[in-house]
């Protein structure tokens, strides 16, 4: 009886359960199902269509990368091919050029650093190009990683800084000065002995870094922010091109261009060699911090 009364009310349970959900299959009890469900369990006509058509994309990619790196390898390789012999005739090891760097360019672009004179003023348009390269690659940086930070991240941020390090902070406080100090005076000494703005301007970008390590992005906003970096880009940038294209124009035209070259060995001296080398060591800076902070946080 008891047996009989129990099975009775297991029975009407899933009568229950199968009225109330239709949805779900019970053991015993098939439940009716909805066009909803049938819907959402009829196979898809197009997913071995689409996984094919993946498959093929995939193997053609793959191939043409093979291809195209092949091509663009045997292309060099024949181009090289084609180059005269190293030091043979018609390709003398020390050509007039490099002759004329060496005898004249102390005389002519006032720098005592011939490595100076040559990419500030002989070569100074290669060097413009590889400032401008360096912005557009931040540039595109900024593009591709940019976004506005949740308040998830913000905490993440907060909470990841080494606020409390003390022996970082200790370290930084004694070496990002003098790292300063010395990527100044790298840049200033440029035209006069080894360095210049992209070495001075790779210690001071390093120093900056060093600096946002220790005492986080929220110190470190205080001086330097996104505002901060176009600033300094862009007018160090415009600076170089008008004072380039003065000088390419008046030396095209063999014109005077009344910039005095000074006394060689001197702090003022080179003509315009010393301000662009400023002018690239900002650059360099800004760039190696700018990279810093986007790839680790997304924004400054």
């Amino acid at each position: 009886m008891k047996a009989g009364k129990k099975m009775k009310i297991s029975i009407d349970r899933l009568r229950a359960w199968s009225e109330r959900d239709t949805d779900r299959d019970y053991p015993f009890i098939p439940a009716e199902k909805s066009p909803e469900k049938e819907k959402r369990e009829a196979p898809d006509p197009n997913r071995y269509k689409n996984a094919f058509e993946i498959r093929a994309f995939q193997k053609v990619y793959n191939v043409f990368s093979v291809v195209f790196c092949l091509t663009l390898i045997a292309v060099l390789l024949i181009t090289i091919s084609y180059l005269p012999r190293f030091g043979e005739a018609g390709n003398p090891a020390n050509n007039e050029v490099e002759q004329r760097y060496i005898e004249a360019g102390l005389e002519e672009t006032g720098a005592v650093n011939i490595v100076a004179g040559m990419i500030l003023d002989y070569r100074a348009f290669d060097t413009f190009g590889e400032s401008c390269v360096l912005f557009t690659a931040v540039t595109c940086v900024f593009i591709l990683l940019k976004k506005k930070p949740t308040d998830a991240e913000r905490e993440n941020d907060r909470l990841y800084e080494p606020k409390n390090d003390a022996i970082l902070q200790t370290a930084a406080a004694v070496v990002v000065p003098f790292g300063i100090l010395f990527g100044i005076y790298v840049i200033l000494n440029g035209h006069l002995s080894a360095g210049g703005g992209f070495s001075g301007g790779a210690v001071l970008g390093a120093c900056l870094v060093l600096y946002l390590l220790a005492f986080g992005f929220e110190k470190t906003e205080r001086f330097f922010t996104e505002r901060t970096f176009r600033f300094i880009t862009v007018i160090p940038l415009t600076f170089y091109c008008l004072a380039k294209s003065y000088s390419f124009f008046t030396g095209a035209n063999h014109l005077e261009s009344h910039i005095p070259l000074g006394t060689p060995g001197a702090i003022l001296s080179s003509g315009l060699i010393l301000p662009l080398n400023i002018c690239v060591g900002m650059v360099v800076a800004c760039t190696m911090y700018a990279f810093y902070c986007m790839f680790r946080k997304g924004s400054f």
